[in-house]
């Protein structure tokens, strides 16, 4: 008896789209620990002729690719503006009418997220850095003037500001919130595509090269910070306690950090990560409270009004400026490849968290509030020692001479009343924002290579355990191997901003399609 040609299709087609599912379950690690396990054996065998690799590779990407992402992240914030605005901006996304998580505990896990310990010693250090060379955007401007307060701000007001904020968290979190909600395509980089390419992806080869490339960059953009927090924290405690800062003392204070946000990161996002979070944004409140009393208050609310303005006014110009490619290869470019290399994971952490709340509500809170609150934090970290600065002339610069820019927040806190209490809260508020990275990271590549919104705690701790493991390594392996990673970071973005480039497409479908779905609906 002979089997009907159809039936043998159905009945093996399962069985295909089970094994295709099967490898691509297998493929997202094997790629992602593969290339972080060549990257990490090619700096042990020979770091200096890696480290010269990697530098000529992070220039060329930076300087071929750096002008366009400049108008990747200026589109991106003015298009998500225009959906807030319109009507597409009502739409509620996600199954539920409310929010499932509170606005407080929302917002500090985003900034708490995205800050890490980054935001607190480039508040202290980028903004000095521009008042003493002024950037290209602003010629004919004398460093360590008064005349260089405005701009010194402005430009790190533009890094940490509008944009940076919206390539994380706006378009690409809309398409996600589509993709999982309305089509129940899992939360994965691929699925920033879904709008395009639909089902295509899901169970293809491309969409496990596109997540291994997205968490690559991520674990990149995750791993540096981890590792130079336990080397700033190693030149912290010595100048503080007399600690000899060497690789076996940084070894410790990494081993201290990576059992913190492991132990986070294995208790669940309901626990562990939103009770750091609290405590973060709480402890920046009250550190950022006694910096404005106890720091030159009436300066920092001038200068922030004053500069605020002014970012306003020339964030054009900043944003699309290339005067200077070798400046913007360090600066500018460097910091949007970062950024941007950390969007896809970040949008994924934003878009499992956002449930029940408005396009609108997401894109201002996220792409406006968020980035003026970071504005008036740098403004107040940075402008006290710009202030200290041009009332004592090398009180700030000469340890910025000397110790490169990690002794920029100490050299400030250090000139200030009560700073024996400070220096350590400070020191301890840098912790737990780099902790509360780790967590989510963790949590975030889990998910991607689980494919499960809840991924088992062991999932999370492997990864969170992996990160330091990496860094604790390079550390090992000397300066040089943090430095790669950390231009690196740049490398990583290139493929990852041709998959954002696209949410500039795909993040107003989505959005369309939502609000029209949600019409149809209730027509129905």
């Amino acid at each position: 008896m002979q089997r009907n040609t159809s039936q043998i299709s159905n009945d093996t087609t399962p069985n295909i789209v089970m094994g295709l599912k099967g490898l691509d379950n297998k493929l997202v690690p094997a790629l992602t620990i593969g290339f972080i396990s060549l990257f990490v054996l090619s700096a042990l065998i020979d770091m200096p002729a890696f480290t010269a690799m990697i530098q000529t590779s992070f220039s060329s990407a930076a300087k071929t690719f750096g002008s366009s992402w400049q108008w990747l992240m200026l589109i991106n914030f003015f298009l998500a503006l225009i959906i807030a605005i319109s009507p597409l901006g009502k739409k509620v996304m996600g199954s539920v009418s409310k929010p499932t998580i509170g606005t407080f505990r929302w917002l500090a896990m985003i900034m708490c997220t995205l800050l890490a310990g980054g935001g607190v010693f480039w508040s202290a250090a980028e903004p000095i850095y521009h008042f003493m060379t002024p950037s290209p955007s602003f010629p004919g401007i004398e460093g360590g003037t008064l005349a260089a307060v405005a701009p010194a701000l402005d430009q790190a007001f533009l890094h940490w500001g509008f944009l940076a904020w919206a390539v994380l968290g706006t378009l690409s979190t809309i398409v996600l919130m589509y993709a999982h909600h309305e089509h129940g395509i899992k939360l994965r980089p691929r699925a920033l595509l879904f709008p395009l390419f639909g089902h295509r992806l899901e169970n293809h080869w491309v969409g496990s090269v596109i997540d291994a490339c997205a968490i690559i960059a991520v674990a990149a953009g995750t791993i540096g910070p981890i590792g130079f927090l336990a080397s700033q924290l190693g030149y912290s405690l010595e100048l503080l306690t007399g600690l000899e800062n060497n690789t076996q003392s940084q070894l410790i204070i990494l081993a201290v950090v990576v059992a913190i946000y492991s132990v986070s990161a294995a208790s669940g996002m309901d626990k562990g990560l939103q009770w750091l979070s609290r405590l973060n944004v709480i402890g920046a409140f009250v550190l950022l409270a006694a910096m404005l009393l106890l720091g030159p208050t009436t300066f920092l609310l001038r200068e922030f009004g004053s500069a605020f303005g002014s970012y306003l006014q020339n964030m054009g110009t900043m944003s699309l400026t290339t005067a200077k490619p070798e400046w913007n290869v360090w600066w500018t470019w460097f910091f949007w490849g970062w950024f941007i290399g950390f969007a896809p994971m970040m949008a994924i952490f934003i878009a499992r968290i956002s449930e029940g709340r408005s396009i609108r509500s997401l894109i201002l809170c996220v792409a406006v509030g968020a980035p003026i609150a970071t504005n008036f934090w740098f403004a107040v970290l940075g402008g006290t020692g710009i202030s200290l600065e041009l009332n004592t002339p090398g009180i700030i610069s000469g340890p910025l001479n000397d110790g490169g820019l990690p002794s920029v927040l100490l050299a400030t806190l250090s000139n200030l009343p009560l700073s024996y209490i400070l220096l350590p809260a400070f020191l301890v508020l840098t912790t737990t924002f780099v902790v509360t990275t780790g967590d989510s990271m963790a949590y975030s590549i889990a998910m991607v290579v689980s494919g499960d919104n809840e991924p088992s705690s062991k999932h999370r701790l492997f990864w969170a355990i992996t990160m330091g493991v990496v860094a604790a390594v390079l550390l090992l392996a000397g300066d040089g191997g943090l430095n790669a990673l950390q231009s690196f970071i740049v490398i990583t973005a290139v493929p990852v901003s041709l998959l954002i480039g696209l949410t500039l497409l795909s993040g107003p479908i989505a959005a369309l399609k939502m609000t029209c779905s949600s019409k149809t609906t209730k027509t129905a």
